[in-house]
């Protein structure tokens, strides 16, 4: 068989078939081996007789649909119809099939609930981690660092409050509290 006589355009409706003179290949009496065992001379010929019909009804068949592509492809143009309209209606088609499948639900289900149980992770997470700061913040050594702190943005204030030409203010609002330059 040559591949050159097969159709490759993919638009055509011919596309995938050999042409015609390639359909229907002969078969060489010389090349013809004795019967096939269990089949007498005569059931041999009655079944590549049949087999000779098939394959021209085949034949005949591809021709009609080859016809009906063609006609198809005309109503398709005349009314304005491209191959991207069919392409999205094909993938619409396929989104819904996809969504209404049963593996498709089993998946959305398996995740809505691994949401929930990571949700619920985090939220717990979150709980332990705020009363294990509530409890730090109680603790001696915190308040011990909280106090030295304080006593170092005491000292630190209490220097601008003492300085009165504005230089030293970051801000260079010398005649403002230190309530209203704090960072916080």
């Amino acid at each position: 068989m040559e591949s050159a006589n097969q159709d490759i355009n993919l638009n055509s409706p011919n596309k995938g078939l050999l042409a015609d003179a390639m359909t229907d290949v002969p078969v060489d009496n010389a090349a013809r081996s004795a019967a096939p065992e269990g089949l007498t001379l005569a059931e041999e010929e009655e079944l590549r007789s049949e087999l000779a019909k098939v394959e021209e009804e085949i034949g005949t068949l591809r021709q009609v649909l080859a016809a009906k592509e063609r006609h198809c492809g005309e109503l398709k143009r005349k009314l304005g119809l491209t191959p991207l309209d069919g392409l999205k209606q094909n993938l619409s088609k396929s989104w819904h099939d996809v969504q209404v499948s049963n593996a498709y639900k089993k998946t959305q289900e398996t995740l809505s609930q691994a949401g929930q149980k990571t949700s619920a992770a985090l939220s717990n997470v979150g709980s332990v981690i705020s009363r294990k700061l509530g409890d730090m913040r109680n603790s001696a050594t915190f308040k011990s660092f909280e106090d030295r702190v304080g006593t170092i943005k005491n000292r630190v204030v209490g220097s601008r409050e003492n300085s009165t030409d504005g230089l030293h203010s970051p801000s260079g609002a010398g005649d403002k509290s230190p309530q209203d330059n704090a960072p916080f």
